[in-house]
């Protein structure tokens, strides 16, 4: 079955997602698919021929692939894709809306908000002035739900100027957001390192 997910609160989701998935299961990079892996990803069998446990993760910001996932709404597998933002006027989206559990996972209105995103523009030019910022803010925050706020700020960075450092900042902060969800690091440490590393990309 596949199930469609959206929205910024990333924690809600994640919850959502475990709940169907369980804690194990193969994670994907929707940006880096092609057309020619759908396939197997959908309707690929594993060797012991069990249902498959999928997440895919921002596959509509890669036109090619996800103009074909139409095709691919009657997988046998538990897959949900996750989106950050997804384009409810699209045709991909008007087709298989009505065929697929579509969710969107809105974040509480935040006190804080605007100074995050501050956090991530002030990151592209002064990694050491973000993180000092980010101390002002962390305590009571959830660090997962903070780097999901920056995610769409990247997002948005991207749609208005959609060039290699928008694209690489987006590609960090993807593996920066499995490996706070996945690593025994604390994410405060993962999160203060790429806003160190943000200016250099």
């Amino acid at each position: 079955m596949l199930r469609i997910y959206s929205g910024e609160n990333r924690m809600a989701a994640t919850k959502e997602i475990e709940k169907i998935l369980g804690t194990e299961y193969e994670v994907i990079d929707g940006m880096e698919m092609a057309p020619e892996d759908m396939p197997s990803v959908f309707r690929g069998n594993t060797l012991f021929g069990t249902t498959r446990n999928i997440l895919i993760r921002d596959i509509s910001a890669n036109k090619p692939v996800y103009e074909k996932l139409p095709e691919y709404i009657d997988t046998t597998h538990n897959i949900v894709i996750l989106e950050l933002k997804l384009d409810k006027r699209s045709s991909v989206y008007k087709t298989i809306k009505d065929k697929v559990e579509c969710r969107e996972f809105v974040l509480p209105k935040d006190p804080n908000m605007g100074l995050v995103f501050d956090i991530y523009r002030t990151a592209k030019r002064d990694g050491v002035a973000a993180v000092k910022m980010l101390d002002k803010v962390k305590d009571g925050e959830d660090p997962i739900m903070l780097c999901g706020l920056i995610i769409s700020q990247a997002l948005k960075d991207y749609r208005a100027h959609p060039g290699v450092k928008e694209k690489r900042a987006l590609r960090e902060l993807s593996k920066l957001d499995l490996a706070m969800k996945s690593a025994s690091w604390q994410p405060w440490t993962l999160l203060q390192a790429f806003l160190l590393r943000m200016s250099s990309l």
